[in-house]
């Protein structure tokens, strides 16, 4: 037998009762850890607002599934990942209609793709991706992960639908980037929830509202900052007419490796300040007289004129992402409102 003491009583009791006793406490255990695993992968279910590198809270997808307006919607919702990725993709064919040099060296194409109309209609906040790949049929083929650079209802004011795409040319993407038109490629519906513009922007969730907005590209990230000015949603006031005021930093390694440098003096007039920034002048032979050096670098050169009234969206590599990031918040910034679209 063993002796158990409490604060008041002695209790004698039989090895037989401790042998129960230790497996029913061993299988309580078991079942107990079970259950905690059970609920930490459901938690981690993929969320209505998805954040990278800017580290923005996110929000559990809830169970309860509202009724879909298109089929994609639909097939969304009967598809949740519980692995943080979001839903399989659903892929259906589209076609390339047009290519075209998105830069003066030719390293950046600009794709334009027909598509179905629910897709079109499915896109409706600047960051959204979809997934593409070359043969709708091989389940095992490349994917990449394109955001969309066309505007959310761009593709729709023109006869059919369409959405446009931004890619820096590698080695193993001639397969979209060296095509003819009318090419076939499969692409998925649409993923993610993009760049948070109304709550953050709009709303009423800070004591603050947003007066400044930052913009922040490198590369082929301009594409859903692209589509984040075209959209409208920013409601950026062009020069004079009051609204809100922007500006647009961009970083690329030559002038002549900038896509969408014909788009600047749009921009411009409808009230985006563009900063182009160059990393690599060394390589422009005397020609380059605007600033140097990486988008971050040129933060800490500026500074953040009124921190609490001030929003930032912005895409390209994770470094830069994280810099700017800290640097705004270290500011003032509010967290939330240095947006992502990943």
């Amino acid at each position: 037998c063993r002796i158990l003491y409490s604060d008041t009583y002695c209790y004698r009791i039989p090895h037989s009762y401790l042998f129960y006793i230790t497996i029913t406490m061993k299988f309580v255990s078991i079942f107990a850890t079970l259950l905690a695993v059970s609920v930490e992968v459901y938690a981690f279910a993929p969320s209505s607002i998805s954040r990278g590198a800017a580290g923005v809270s996110t929000t559990t997808t809830s169970p309860i599934q509202y009724p879909a307006t298109n089929k994609y919607e639909a097939r969304q919702s009967l598809s949740q990942l519980f692995m943080g990725w979001g839903p399989d993709p659903i892929w259906e064919s589209a076609t390339i209609t047009s290519t075209s040099a998105a830069s003066a060296s030719g390293n950046f194409v600009g794709l334009k793709v027909d598509v179905s109309a629910d897709l079109v209609e499915a896109y409706k906040v600047p960051g959204q991706y979809v997934q593409v790949k070359q043969d709708i049929n091989d389940e095992e083929g490349k994917v990449l992960f394109l955001a969309i650079a066309s505007a959310p209802g761009a593709g729709a004011e023109t006869e059919g639908s369409s959405i446009e795409f931004l890619v820096k040319k590698t080695d193993s993407n001639d397969w979209i980037t060296n095509v003819d038109d009318g090419t076939a490629i499969a692409v998925s519906q649409v993923l993610g929830g993009g760049f948070p513009i109304e709550e953050e922007m709009s709303g009423f969730k800070h004591d603050f509202p947003l007066q400044n907005c930052l913009l922040f590209a490198n590369g082929s990230g301009i594409a859903p900052i692209r589509a984040a000015i075209e959209s409208g949603q920013l409601n950026i006031g062009k020069p004079g007419e009051g609204g809100r005021t922007a500006r647009l930093y961009f970083g690329c390694t030559t002038p002549a490796d900038m896509p969408y440098l014909t788009k600047f003096r749009e921009w411009e007039t409808n009230g985006i300040e563009v900063v182009p920034v160059i990393s690599r002048p060394e390589e422009c032979e005397g020609e380059w007289t605007g600033r140097t050096g990486y988008v971050q670098n040129l933060v800490e050169e500026d500074g953040v004129a009124i921190p609490r009234n001030t929003g930032a969206l912005l895409c390209g590599v994770k470094g830069m992402a994280e810099s700017i990031k800290d640097l705004l918040t270290t500011a003032g910034v509010f967290e939330s409102r240095v947006m992502t679209n990943f």
